[in-house]
């Protein structure tokens, strides 16, 4: 959603990289499975609005070769081997795919990578909003990349979202009950907060009414902190809850609703995203507009 909005408010290109080799390589899966999964993440991405005209989605299994994997290669002999290990912490353990991935994320940084839309443009620079954890391996192409005579990227980092169960669990997908998705019905995300967001709030109403909730430790806060478009309703909740004119209840009820919308409206969106509409991102193609 953030990158789509970077995307309207700059008219500017977007490549999008689905890394479906990753994930074979990290997860105990197959690679017909890995490339299936990435449609599937193709179609939640589109459906998020992407202008076609000026964005390319691709996978690593369907598109490294030529002017990219030149790029991989001018950057992989450019890291030694001990300092991937210090990066990524590599063991002897870990097999040499994962040893050798790092430069297929690099290059996507670098507009000669991709001739089929940057053509001559190598001087472009390139804007990574990414989450945090793909960090290192920015950290290490921007390293990199002035030895090679590219420009360094850019990040903006986003942290990741506390679990429902506080800031002290974590987000897992073995459960279920730790994040919400964008796959849940308006009851699942209903029981969800309500069974299991952690909150600052006193357990009795009249303790709430007298001492008011911790905002620090109040998850149904921080995700109204991430989702209410309306700061001043925001602040107006902080305010009440934290004095304990609003109850729990209320900011749970809140949440839920704003959430619901959310996920309603993506999946709406989602269901209308074609096989033909996933083809035409992924078509190497260059698109006319993508400068104007």
């Amino acid at each position: 959603m953030f990158t789509k909005y970077l995307q309207d408010a700059f008219k500017v290109p977007l490549v999008i990289q689905l890394t479906d080799d990753e994930k074979c390589m990290w997860k105990n899966i197959s690679v017909e499975e890995s490339q299936r999964l990435a449609r599937e993440n193709a179609k939640d991405i589109i459906a998020c609005g992407f202008d076609v005209t000026r964005t390319f989605i691709f996978s690593d299994f369907d598109y490294v070769g030529g002017a990219f994997y030149k790029n991989m290669v001018k950057v992989a002999k450019c890291v030694t081997y001990n300092k991937v290990v210090g990066i990524f912490g590599f063991t002897g353990e870990d097999h040499i795919g994962k040893v050798s991935f790092p430069p297929v994320q690099a290059v996507p940084s670098f507009p000669s990578s991709f001739p089929h839309l940057f053509n001559g443009k190598d001087h472009l620079r390139c804007l990574i909003p990414c989450a945090i954890d793909q960090d290192p391996y920015f950290r290490m192409t921007r390293d990199v990349a002035p030895r090679l005579g590219y420009h360094k990227p850019a990040l903006i980092e986003s942290s990741f979202f506390p679990a429902l169960q506080g800031d002290t669990g974590k987000m897992s997908a073995s459960d279920p009950n730790s994040a919400i998705y964008v796959t849940d019905s308006a009851k699942d995300i209903k029981d969800k907060i309500n069974r299991y967001a952690f909150t600052g709030g006193q357990d009795t109403k009249e303790k709430q009414r007298l001492y008011g909730a911790n905002l620090e430790v109040d998850i149904p806060v921080k995700y109204l902190s991430f989702f209410l478009e309306d700061d001043d309703e925001l602040e107006h909740i902080k305010t009440e809850y934290g004095s304990g004119r609003m109850l729990t209840f209320d900011v749970k009820k809140r949440l839920t609703e704003i959430l619901v919308e959310i996920v309603e409206r993506h999946r709406r969106a989602r269901a209308a995203v074609t096989d033909e509409m996933v083809d035409a991102f992924m078509a190497v193609r260059p698109l006319p507009s993508m400068f104007s």
